[in-house]
């Protein structure tokens, strides 16, 4: 049984103008950085304790790097900021007329009071409707779902060694990859790359460099953000890695032991495969739909909310909504369109408080910087805009590939993790050993337990709802939220609703 919501703790001595950020993504955490040294009280309240940089998610499903260099704790990254308290939670409910955020953590409910609203609550896997895929096929939008499917590569090639039954053991060796974007394209490479560098020799009864990597897509190209002359060169690397590309093929159905795809001419097709991995789509939060209810702002066919040209909703100009939340013509699901977002919100809630109204308010704008995604060791692709044009500078290979390492470096978050990636990526791709191949059979089979708890967990909340809108909530002293108050019981928050939309352009 849950307890009545309690009020967050305030920070000590303070009576401020109170910002509240939903999300530790490169929205959320940029824009709480952006606001420093502002004269207001920031709470960040995200679902988990890190800031993850998602762009390197597939580094870590295949053994490259580990998952604390690309996921620094977020109080940790802003425990010099005075103004700024992290609140760990999963925010199930926004009140826009009373201005507050409830949020829950394990059975604790928390209310959370705002003058100004960040919204960065990112998007999660889709499955174009098809949510029970998840079981089988793993997304790559958590570290959660990296660690899983490392679990789930390296377990298939054990499984294979003890097998002595052929048809098993190609069913074993045998990797789908659903979704030809950039996430897509970067697994299905380093898939590759491990059966036949990092695991050759490793074992006696099988040979790893055997195994057979299917990239999936029912579009008609790959990579289609990039264009047909990137994306051509980029199956072209592909293949010769020994990946297969099989475009126009729409998975109709996944089960433990494989998939069902659709041709284009109507025909289906069985592929025998025990271990895949999605990533095909993204949707994003359902706060988006939250605040599409009470403000009337109309949400894209991916959950996005379509936002005036200062990211703030309808009737609502101190609510922002930034990053994969957002929805604005020209703006891609990239990093940067999250960051520039965050630090737009930010500066646009400094000007207000210098006197500025909504309406001065110059319309975001968003600095394309180009988009990048790797194939391999020593090959990657690019497209950057050229200033004063509309054409883009494009280019592939080795070149490009040291432009995607620089970048991501230079994004990484604190000396400490890049340093470490460095020295990662240095061994990684000068040799073909990796340091992070260890996984355990909890990593693997925890989504069973998680299923247990996802009911409970919306259980939960669903009775705090009850609770607000009946006015029954109990009243708290201000700043205070005892331990005592709220007992304990194993829950966990909550992952998003599943997606309904192709996958954003690289970052």
């Amino acid at each position: 049984m849950s307890s009545p919501a309690a009020q967050a703790p305030a920070l000590a001595g303070k009576d401020r103008r109170k910002v509240v950020i939903i999300g530790s993504g490169f929205g959320g955490l940029f824009a709480a950085q952006r606001l420093a040294k502002a004269d207001v009280d920031v709470t960040l309240i995200a679902k988990t304790t890190h800031h993850l940089f998602q762009p390197m998610l597939y580094q870590v499903a295949t053994g490259i790097v580990a998952e604390g260099e690309i996921a620094p704790a977020t109080r940790v990254v802003l425990r010099k900021q005075k103004n700024t308290q992290v609140l760990l939670g999963n925010v199930f409910d926004i009140d826009l007329e009373a201005r507050t955020v409830t949020s829950r953590f394990l059975e604790r409910i928390t209310v959370t009071p705002y003058d100004d609203l960040i919204v960065a609550a990112g998007a999660d896997q889709s499955y174009f409707g098809n949510d029970h895929f998840a079981e089988y096929a793993p997304g790559m939008k958590t570290i959660d779902h990296a660690l899983e499917l490392r679990g789930r590569i390296l377990g298939a090639f054990e499984q294979a060694e003890l097998s002595h039954d052929p048809a098993e053991r190609a069913k074993l060796l045998t990797f789908v990859v659903v979704g030809a974007g950039p996430t897509g394209v970067e697994l299905a490479g380093q898939i590759a790359e491990m059966s036949d560098k990092t695991l050759k020799g490793a074992f006696r009864n099988i040979d790893p460099t055997e195994a057979r990597v299917i990239l999936l897509d029912a579009a008609p190209s790959v990579l289609p953000p990039f264009g047909p002359k990137l994306g051509q060169k980029a199956a072209a690397r592909l293949e010769k890695l020994g990946v297969e590309i099989q475009l126009n093929a729409m998975v109709v159905d996944v089960d433990y032991d494989g998939l069902v795809v659709k041709e284009k001419d109507g025909t289906t097709r069985r592929i025998e495969s025990q271990c895949k991995v999605w990533s095909a789509g993204v949707q994003a939060s359902p706060l988006g739909k939250l605040l599409s209810d009470q403000s009337g702002a109309e949400l894209d066919r991916a959950g996005r909310v379509k936002v005036l040209p200062d990211l703030t909703i309808p009737g609502h100009p101190e609510v922002f909504v930034v990053g994969d939340m957002m929805a604005v013509d020209g703006v891609p699901g990239v990093a940067q369109g999250a960051i520039q977002g965050g630090r737009y919100a930010a500066d646009a809630i400094k000007a207000s408080m210098k006197g500025q109204t909504p309406d001065q308010r110059k319309p975001f704008s968003y600095f394309d910087k180009g988009s990048m995604a790797t194939i391999s060791r020593y090959s990657a692709v690019m497209q950057v805009p050229i200033p004063g044009t509309k054409k883009k500078f494009e280019t592939e290979g080795y070149f490009a590939w040291l432009g995607w390492l620089a970048l991501h470096l230079v994004y990484l978050v604190g000396f400490r993790n890049r340093l470490n990636t460095l020295i990662n990526w240095f061994f990684a791709f000068t040799t073909r050993g990796r340091s992070q191949l260890a996984v355990t059979e909890q990593q693997v089979y925890a989504r069973t337990a998680m299923s247990a708890l996802e009911k409970q967990n919306a259980e939960i909340e669903e009775a705090a709802r009850k609770r607000a809108k009946s006015g029954a909530a109990a009243a708290t002293d201000p700043g205070t939220v005892s331990s005592d108050e709220t007992p304990a019981t194993g829950s966990v928050p909550t992952e998003g609703d599943k997606s309904k939309e192709k996958e954003p352009e690289a970052s």
